[in-house]
């Protein structure tokens, strides 16, 4: 991996390589598969990064002998990065090892009662059953419409691009049949009517920047999608599979350049031509795959060309995110790998994040403990956390400089209160990020912390287009293009350029 101080060797060492040239802006997973599939297609392929280390929002902080997880902390679909290892002709297995957890989840509820979420058919039976008998049957069948939504949705649709409205006229009846007018807590509610498990079976838009009370019933595929595949955790942390990615990049002979920041894409002649870094030096290529956030490539490094970006950004974003990294001097062992605290609201709660756009009192929390699986990732005998709250993003005026001490805080209490007593006088390191270190550090418009949010009127063909309409030879990947956020969405996005991007032996 380069730094961008040396981009002359990087000139020196290809300058003989005649052959076609790809500059893939962003180091997320989307960016990083694309360049391991654009290698594996006879692609010259150069990665810029930005920040001083590749990963996007799956980068990593390490401060005081501990190692966070900056973003993604599960790995859904393995197989997906399995293909990209097999690709580069080597095992995943060999570089990074994907521990399966059971239960996936322990969703808690504020009456203090929970239910351990697996992919285990028998065992939710019997969670569902402890927590509303009633209700067994019902969740039987969602799980049985998941299965189907998953099969069409994801396994036929995920990595097919949507160039043309005729590509979504084919899919509209499924999407019909399916219920993709509905939202994913209206399907929920029909199945079943205990509060807490609406909650269960409706919460996963939320891991992709989604409203369940307004996320299409599209995305009720999640559901089977980790039931089939199981949840996983990369040993090492997810910067693990980041290394491994970068490590087949360099394998294929090409080229990863960290702070090296890309101030435009260059266009000529009515295609592009490659892009100029903030310092000046220009790079000429072929074909630009941008992993950056997708009004951000059309508002920013496209500034030059016409055609405003005004749909884009009047475009509904998804929500932010605080997040509070930190370390404690002792273990916590009752605590499971994934928890979710769910508030005194539900509805009211995702009113007040998505449509209101205020910052309530109360909150629903995501507490990550990898070091239930992995000691390695704090000092002996300590462990590693990060929590993480849904909160509006910057279009609604907060002040994080004032309010991101007092959330903290609250937040402690409440952890305090449920999980982890006088954890406080534990905490030996802290850091934060509000939606404000998302818009600094990732470009993302409004702090939006999964790009645009996943309505049906922002998906599929309404979703900016892996392949540029508007610039030949410009292609996008990533959180705000099809199919959409979460680590498979990204994946798959990276996976539809196979069928858009030319290949470099066939032209085609």
């Amino acid at each position: 991996m380069l730094d961008a101080t040396v981009p002359r060797l990087q000139a020196s060492v290809l300058m003989s390589d005649r052959r076609p040239h790809a500059v893939v802006i962003g180091t997320g997973f989307g960016g990083l598969a694309a360049a391991v599939r654009l290698g594996a297609r006879g692609w010259r392929v150069t990665v810029l990064e930005r920040l001083e280390q590749p990963g996007g929002r799956a980068r990593v902080f390490r401060q005081d002998g501990f190692t966070f997880d900056a973003g993604p902390t599960i790995v859904t679909a393995p197989f997906l990065f399995e293909e990209l290892w097999s690709l580069a002709g080597r095992r995943l297995a060999d570089d990074v090892e994907l521990r399966p957890l059971s239960p996936f989840y322990r969703i808690r509820f504020d009456d203090g009662s929970h239910v351990d979420y697996s992919g285990d058919i028998d065992a939710m039976r019997e969670e569902v059953a402890r927590l509303a008998p009633d209700d067994v049957a019902g969740f039987e069948r969602f799980m049985r419409r998941s299965e189907e939504v998953c099969r069409i949705g994801f396994e036929q649709l995920g990595h097919v691009p949507f160039e043309s409205w005729t590509d979504m006229a084919r899919i509209a009846p499924a999407l019909l049949r399916l219920g993709g007018l509905r939202s994913v807590f209206g399907t929920v509610r029909r199945y079943v009517r205990d509060p807490r498990l609406r909650m269960v079976l409706s919460f996963h838009p939320l891991l992709i920047g989604g409203n369940p009370l307004r996320a299409s019933a599209i995305y009720t595929l999640i559901p089977h999608l980790e039931k089939r595949w199981g949840v996983h955790f990369a040993m090492g942390g997810t910067g693990a599979l980041v290394r491994g990615l970068v490590s087949l990049i360099e394998g294929q002979g090409n080229v990863v350049r960290t702070r090296a920041e890309v101030d435009r894409i260059v266009v000529g002649g009515g295609r592009v031509r490659g892009v100029v870094l903030t310092g000046g030096e220009r790079i000429e290529a072929d074909a630009v795959v941008s992993n950056a956030d997708a009004a951000w490539t059309y508002g920013h490094l496209l500034r030059d060309e016409p055609g405003g970006t005004r749909r884009l950004m009047r475009a509904r974003h998804s929500n932010g995110l605080f997040v509070w990294y930190f370390g404690t001097s002792r273990r916590f062992e009752d605590v499971p790998h994934h928890t979710i605290l769910m508030g005194p609201r539900y509805e009211g709660l995702l009113r007040d994040i998505f449509d209101r756009r205020v910052l309530a009192a109360d909150f629903s929390l995501y507490l990550h403990r990898p070091t239930a699986t992995d000691p390695s990732l704090a000092p002996p005998g300590c462990d590693a956390f990060y929590v993480l709250a849904p909160v509006p993003h910057l279009g609604c005026g907060i002040d994080w400089r004032q309010q991101a001490e007092p959330l903290r805080r609250a937040i402690a209490q409440r952890l305090h209160e449920t999980l982890l007593p006088w954890f406080e006088n534990a905490v030996v390191t802290s850091r934060v990020m509000t939606p404000v270190d998302f818009h600094t550090d990732f470009l993302s418009v409004l702090g939006a912390g999964f790009g645009l949010e996943p309505v049906l009127t922002q998906s599929a063909w309404f979703r900016p287009h892996n392949r540029s309409k508007r610039v030949p030879g410009l292609y996008l990947v990533g959180a705000g293009t099809h199919p959409g956020a979460g680590v498979p969405g990204v994946l798959s996005s990276a996976r539809i350029l196979d069928k858009v991007v030319p290949d470099v032996v066939s032209g085609r």
